[in-house]
C-alpha cells in the first residue's frame, strides 16, 4: 500500500495524496429523480430538437390534402424523384431526422406492400419496381439522418376498414415496414379516424366507436417495442410524444413534458388544454411535438408559397424554444423534388438560427450561483453542452445563476435547460440584467424543460441573472447560455 501511495505521489508531482483522494471522492449524491422521468428513447428524441416531415403520395398528383381512396395507382408518377437529393436538403438544413408518409388516409402505399395492390408497385414509377420508403430509408442511413414512418390508421381505400379484418391487415403492414425498413426513430399515427371513403367500392361513411378500443393501441405498441425498441410513438393513445394542440408550430409557454393519456383525449375528443400545457402531475413522459408545414398545406399545391425564413425562425422560438421539438413538413412536387423556393427559404432559416446561436457569451463570463449541492454540481456546470449540471441541496427549490462579464455585452436571447433525465422541475423563473451596477427585471416565465429560449432586451449589460422562483424539487439545471 505504501509503495502504491509513493508511486501516485511521484506521478502527481508531490501533490498531497490525501488531497487527491479527497477530491476524487467528494462528488455529492445527485438529486432524487422525480416520479416520472424520460426513457433513453425520449432523451435521444429531445436532443434531436428539429426534424423533417415529408408529405408525398398520390395526393401530390390529385391536388388534394385527403384522398378519397379511389385514386388509381397509375396517377403516382414522379418524373425526377431522388431520395439522396431529398435527404441532402434535410441534412443541410440541420434537421436531424425525416418522417415519411408511407401511407396517408387514401390508403396508397409508398412501398410494394405484400398485403395490397393499392401501392407503388402498380404505378408507373420505375415501371412498378420502385420503393419510395426503401429509397428514402436507405438515403437516410447513408447520410446519417434518422428515419421515421407515418402510417395512417384510417384507410379510405380498404374494403375491411372498421372490422377486425382491417386490424390484421394494418398490423401486418406495421410489421412489414418495421421489419424491412426499421429501426425507426419515430412512428407517427394520425388521429383522423373514420368518415366517408371509397372502402373497396362501398362509397359510404364508416366511423369507429373509439380509436383506442378499435385499434387496440397497446397491441400496436407491443409490435413496435418488439421490432424497434427505441422508437418514439406519436399517437393519441399511449404516446411517447403528444400533439401540441395546433399545426402552427406553437408550443404553449407553460409546457410540461408529462401527461396522462386518458386526459389528453377524454371520450375520444381533444382536450386542447392538456395537449397544449401537459400536466405537472401527468402519469407518463409525453412531451410536446410541434408539427407544422413550410407551406399552408401538407401536400404540394402549385398555388401556395412557402413561409419566409423570418416566420420559420419565429416557429423555432415557439417550438424548440419552449421545450418541444419541431417537426417541419416539406412537400415535394410532382417531379418528386422539394420546390426550389422552399429550399431557399429553408436554408435561409437555417443560416439565421446558426448565426443567432453561434457564440455563447456564457463561455466568456464569470459564473456564480446562490448555492450548490456540493462538489460536482457547482455553478460552472451550466456552461457548455455536456452531461454536467448545477444542482441545489435537498429541500432547496429556489436559487439563481449569474453570468457576469468584464465588459458590457448585448444579449438578445437567454437559453435555459434542465437536466431532464431526473425529471422536469421548474415551475417559474425570472431574468434580471445589470446595467451600471443596478439590477433590472426584464422578464418572467414559467416552465423550462429540455430547452427554453427567452428573448430579452439586453443591450449593454454587465451581467444576467436567472432566478428560479418555484420548482417541484431540487433544481437541476444543465445549461444557462446567452446570445
Amino acid at each position: 500500500m505504501n509503495r502504491v501511495k509513493s508511486i501516485l505521489q511521484r506521478a502527481l508531482g508531490g501533490v498531497s495524496l490525501a488531497l487527491v483522494l479527497m477530491l476524487a471522492s467528494c462528488q455529492a449524491e445527485p438529486p432524487a429523480p422525480m416520479s416520472v422521468v424520460p426513457e433513453q428513447r425520449h432523451l435521444n428524441w429531445h436532443a434531436m430538437e428539429q426534424y423533417a416531415f415529408v408529405h408525398f403520395t398520390i395526393n401530390t398528383f390529385t391536388d388534394k390534402e385527403w384522398g378519397y381512396g379511389d385514386e388509381s395507382p397509375e396517377l403516382f408518377n414522379p418524373t425526377d424523384f431522388d431520395a439522396d437529393a431529398l435527404v441532402k436538403i434535410v441534412k443541410d438544413a440541420n434537421l436531424k431526422g425525416l418522417i415519411l408518409t408511407a401511407k396517408h388516409h387514401d390508403g396508397f402505399c409508398l412501398w410494394p406492400s405484400a398485403y395490397t395492390e393499392h401501392s407503388v408497385k402498380n404505378s408507373p414509377y420505375k415501371a412498378g419496381k420502385g420503393d419510395i420508403v426503401g429509397e428514402v430509408a436507405e438515403a437516410c442511413r447513408k447520410a446519417g439522418v434518422k428515419f421515421g414512418i407515418y402510417l395512417s390508421p384510417w384507410d379510405r381505400n380498404h374494403a375491411a376498414y372498421g372490422t377486425d379484418d382491417y386490424l390484421v391487415y394494418y398490423r401486418n403492414q406495421l410489421r412489414e415496414l418495421l421489419t424491412n425498413y426499421g429501426p425507426v426513430f419515430e412512428m407517427w399515427f394520425d388521429g383522423a379516424n373514420g368518415g366517408d371513403g371509397y372502402y373497396g367500392g362501398a362509397n359510404e361513411v364508416r366511423r369507429v366507436e373509439s380509436g383506442y378500443l378499435y385499434y387496440d393501441w397497446p397491441k400496436m405498441v407491443e409490435i413496435i417495442r418488439e421490432l424497434s425498441p427505441e422508437t418514439v410513438v406519436w399517437s393519441s393513445s399511449l404516446p411517447d410524444a403528444r400533439w401540441c394542440s395546433n399545426e402552427r408550430g406553437v408550443v404553449s409557454e407553460t409546457c410540461w413534458a408529462m401527461a396522462t393519456p386518458e386526459q389528453m383525449y377524454p371520450g375520444g375528443k381533444d382536450n386542447k388544454k392538456v395537449l397544449a400545457h401537459g400536466m405537472e402531475d401527468g402519469e407518463r413522459w409525453a412531451p410536446a411535438e410541434a408539427d407544422v408545414s413550410i407551406r399552408p398545406g401538407w401536400f404540394y399545391h402549385e398555388n401556395e408559397q412557402p413561409k419566409t425564413p423570418e416566420k420559420l425562425f419565429d416557429i423555432y422560438l415557439t417550438s424548440v424554444g419552449r421545450g418541444g421539438t419541431l417537426l417541419l413538413n416539406l412537400a415535394p412536387d410532382r417531379r418528386g423534388r422539394v420546390p426550389e423556393q422552399d429550399v431557399e427559404s429553408l436554408m435561409a432559416w437555417r443560416e439565421m438560427v446558426d448565426k443567432t446561436f453561434a457564440n455563447d457569451l456564457a463561455a466568456e463570463a464569470k459564473v456564480s450561483a446562490s448555492s450548490s449541492r456540493g462538489c460536482g454540481y457547482g455553478a460552472k456546470s451550466v456552461v457548455g453542452q455536456d452531461d454536467k449540471y448545477w444542482a441545489t441541496k435537498d429541500g432547496v427549490t429556489t436559487g439563481d445563476v449569474t453570468l457576469e462579464w468584464s465588459e458590457p455585452k448585448d444579449v438578445k436571447y437567454v437559453v435555459v435547460q434542465e437536466h431532464i433525465a431526473l425529471g422536469q422541475r421548474v415551475r417559474s423563473f425570472e431574468i434580471d440584467v445589470m446595467r451600471n451596477g443596478e439590477w433590472q427585471n426584464v422578464t418572467k416565465a414559467t416552465t423550462v424543460g429540455y430547452k427554453r429560449i427567452i428573448p430579452i432586451e439586453g443591450n449593454g449589460v454587465d451581467a444576467v441573472k436567472v432566478r428560479f422562483t418555484d420548482s417541484r424539487g431540487e433544481l437541476a439545471i444543465a445549461r444557462v447560455a446567452a446570445y
